[in-house]
């Protein structure tokens, strides 16, 4: 029998509730993406296509982590933002630097200019907001 005191704390109050709608968003949009993109033309830019596929399923276990609640989800969370936010400012540069090695875009290309810079944001905010409930749940 679970009691109140075994549930995790959320993660989702307030504007944690902003950042799940917003992975939500992003898990949809990079997942849709990607699966056309490699059912329908893979060759054409296969890197491009597995980075997209992958900023999906982070963005899904974000999102998952954020719901689920607790400190190991918390940490979890802050992990994969991490490598998000590394993800986004290395392909962003990648991009940039070489635009001839992706000849179709990521969700992370330009640092996601073509997500209105909601790739690079998005991480920043939500390692903001983790750490915040980790001090919130210390305190």
């Amino acid at each position: 029998m679970t009691t109140a005191q075994d549930k995790p704390a959320r993660l989702i109050g307030g504007p944690g509730m902003l950042l799940v709608w917003f992975y939500g968003v992003m898990v949809v949009g990079a997942v849709s993406r990607s699966a056309y993109q490699i059912a329908t033309d893979f060759q054409r830019a296969p890197l491009a296509y597995s980075l997209s596929a992958v900023a999906g399923v982070v963005y899904g276990f974000i999102t998952y982590t954020l719901v689920r609640g607790g400190e190991k989800a918390r940490r979890a969370a802050l992990v994969c933002c991490a490598v998000e936010l590394a993800g986004v400012l290395i392909v962003g540069t990648w991009t940039v630097v070489e635009p001839s090695a992706f000849p179709d875009s990521t969700v992370w290309s330009d640092y996601g200019m073509g997500y209105v810079f909601i790739p690079v944001l998005l991480p920043l905010s939500a390692m903001y907001w983790l750490r915040r409930a980790r001090a919130r749940t210390a305190a």
